[in-house]
């Protein structure tokens, strides 16, 4: 993050919607809304001048869609700080795939509870991917059997230390850094610098990417 608040776009083609967010986002003590977007253009537009560190991105608007303004911002080299949550009505497997392919870090239907959205910001503010509650990571496991390009070797974990792969694993099973550090006696910060190592090694974008590779790569089972 590029601050002690975390920094929110809100991108969505309804006026009503983006001042409920607005307020909700502005009431949290660590937040603060840095812009809002009506359609997917001005979304890419807003998001290179203000360098959010969550964009709260909806799916279906007129002109640019939320799928292709998340295309472009997780490419564009000068918002690699900026987490793409997608907010959206539509329960549809095709959204929730295409957006996590895409490079989305997280997918939340409107009609979350409000404290469940917050908590989804801060925990794709600090790197995490939502992948909660289990639609997400089923759609994950789902992606990582699509087919496409001929994968590298199933042997790419093995450049990963035995703990790393052990994290990797538990990552996989859609476990928090908190959750991971009380399973295995060890502190948060440790787990954080073995999903960095891993995500590096991996040359993974994000938690996202990492768990699609776990079970691309046969490392982990698929729900």
């Amino acid at each position: 993050m590029t601050s002690e608040r975390i920094r929110v776009l809100i991108v969505d083609d309804q006026a009503l919607v983006r001042g409920g967010f607005r307020v909700l986002v502005d009431s949290a003590d660590d937040m603060t809304v840095v812009g809002e977007a009506g359609d997917g253009g001005e979304a890419v537009e807003l998001a290179r001048q203000t360098h959010p560190d969550v964009i709260l991105m909806d799916v279906q608007m007129p002109g640019m869609d939320g799928l292709e303004a998340t295309r472009q911002i997780v490419t564009d080299p000068a918002l690699t700080g900026a987490h793409v949550l997608i907010l959206t009505t539509f329960d549809l497997d095709e959204y929730v795939v295409e957006a996590l392919d895409l490079g989305a870090s997280g997918f939340l239907l409107k009609n979350t509870d409000p404290p469940q959205l917050l908590h989804g910001i801060r925990v794709v503010a600090g790197g995490e991917a939502l992948l909660s509650p289990g639609l997400t990571r089923r759609l994950i496991a789902q992606l990582a059997r699509r087919p496409g390009p001929p994968q590298p070797s199933t042997r790419i974990f093995d450049q990963l230390t035995e703990r790393e792969r052990e994290i990797v694993i538990l990552v996989a099973e859609g476990m928090s850094n908190i959750e991971i550090a009380e399973q295995l006696f060890i502190g948060e910060a440790t787990v954080k610098t073995h999903v960095s190592h891993a995500l590096t090694k991996l040359g993974a974008r994000d938690r996202a990417q990492l768990v699609s590779l776990a079970f691309r790569h046969g490392l982990a089972t698929p729900p």
